[in-house]
């Protein structure tokens, strides 16, 4: 079984206030999605390789946000990620975003990443040593 691999630290400012004073919905994906593309990298993955050496990238195919507690300016978060299932040709990557100072839980994200042949336009078959790779990093789901 992997770890949670921590994947990414921001902070969160003024601008991604809504009309309430906290961060909007809107400001949680970007934070994510750069999370997403980092955690490619650490699990051995990266793109500069899977595209050459396997002939396949990932494309998002599900998003889901559980918004736990709020974010105001001047929050330092940290996320961290796993991969939590590994299927035929796609792979589940489980996120978790938390203060950084008190380590409070503030979002999950879980995101449905659907492997893909960039010639062909269409899903593809998670390649072997691709597949090896992911199940040595898989974690439980909570």
């Amino acid at each position: 079984m992997g770890e949670r691999i921590e994947c990414f630290r921001g902070v969160v400012h003024p601008w991604h206030h809504d009309h309430f004073g906290h961060m909007n919905v809107r400001h949680y994906a970007p934070f994510f999605d750069d999370a997403s593309y980092h955690m490619w990298t650490l699990l051995g993955l990266p793109y500069s390789v899977m595209i050459p050496e396997h002939g396949v990238h990932t494309v998002s195919a599900q998003a889901t946000t559980n918004f736990i507690k709020e974010l105001v300016a001047g929050d330092l978060i940290r996320i961290d990620g796993c991969c939590t299932r590994v299927g035929s040709k796609s792979a589940t990557l489980h996120l978790r975003m938390f203060h950084a100072d008190t380590g409070d839980l503030h979002a999950t994200y879980d995101l449905v990443e659907v492997f893909f042949d960039p010639e062909t336009r269409k899903s593809a078959a998670i390649p072997p040593a691709v597949r090896e790779r992911l199940r040595a990093h898989l974690v439980a789901p909570d």
